[in-house]
């Protein structure tokens, strides 16, 4: 198999371009492939065959997806997004893994990293292009299109327009997917919300996950918010909640 330029390479679309995806890709075949339709769409793309050129091609790009590979040579596609998780400035840029794991549990661990969507290889172009488009359909953490709100629960604020989560003043390391379903929660207002509804904010309508992956996000956003993880309440054969610790 020939191996991808070691710089990422830009493929622009002749029509405007709706925005940067970056393919995180060593078969250069596929890689090609995925740019080919993704141009097609109107997406400006760019290639990058191993795991840290992908994540020098995120710092220079900040691209609006990353297809993510998770079989890469050097750094694996778990550990590129594990440091996009710890960083900053990569942080809230969403990732689609491509992967011939296919197995639940594989998937899980994509979902318990932070990645937005898992598709399994091989795969139908039409469902990539659809869960790629579903994706872009959300509004951009900091874009007009958010509420610029602040909303307050007991020890837990989120701030919507700039994304940031924080438990008595100090800043959560959020996913993207953990974000949303902790605004979902709390905007909730105490409502139990059922593992449909909170799929719909984490992945939007017309992406195929399971209810398990809630649980995952859940099991990870009380990690996260560690003496205040009280708040998230399990209701049995319904859903979650967010409210006071003991509170019927």
């Amino acid at each position: 198999m020939p191996a991808l330029a070691a710089a990422a390479t830009t493929v622009k679309s002749a029509s405007t371009p709706r925005g940067t995806i970056l393919i995180v890709e060593d078969e250069a075949d596929l890689a090609e492939m995925l740019s080919f339709n993704l141009t097609r769409e109107g997406y400006t793309c760019a290639v990058a065959g191993a795991g840290d050129e992908a994540l020098a091609s995120i710092t220079q790009l900040q691209p609006r997806l990353v297809l993510l590979d998770r079989m890469l040579p050097g750094l694996s596609g778990d550990e590129v997004l594990a440091r996009m998780q710890r960083d900053p400035a990569m942080a809230n840029i969403p990732v689609l893994m491509l992967t011939a794991k296919t197995e639940e549990a594989d998937q899980l661990v994509g979902f318990a990293l932070g990645a937005t969507d898992y598709v399994a290889k091989p795969f139908s172009m039409k469902l990539l292009l659809a869960r790629v488009s579903a994706i872009l359909r959300r509004p951009a953490p900091g874009t007009p299109e958010e509420d610029d709100d602040r909303l307050s629960v007991g020890p837990v604020t989120v701030c919507l327009s700039r994304h940031e989560a924080l438990v008595d003043g100090q800043a959560l390391p959020l996913t993207v997917t953990e974000f949303r379903i902790l605004a979902a929660l709390m905007r909730a207002g105490g409502r139990v919300l059922s593992r449909a509804q909170l799929l719909d904010t984490a992945f939007g309508s017309g992406v195929v996950v399971t209810d398990r992956t809630v649980d995952v996000h859940i099991t990870a956003l009380r990690k996260k918010l560690g003496a205040s993880a009280a708040w998230v309440h399990t209701v049995r054969g319904v859903g979650y909640t967010f409210r006071r610790p003991g509170r019927a």
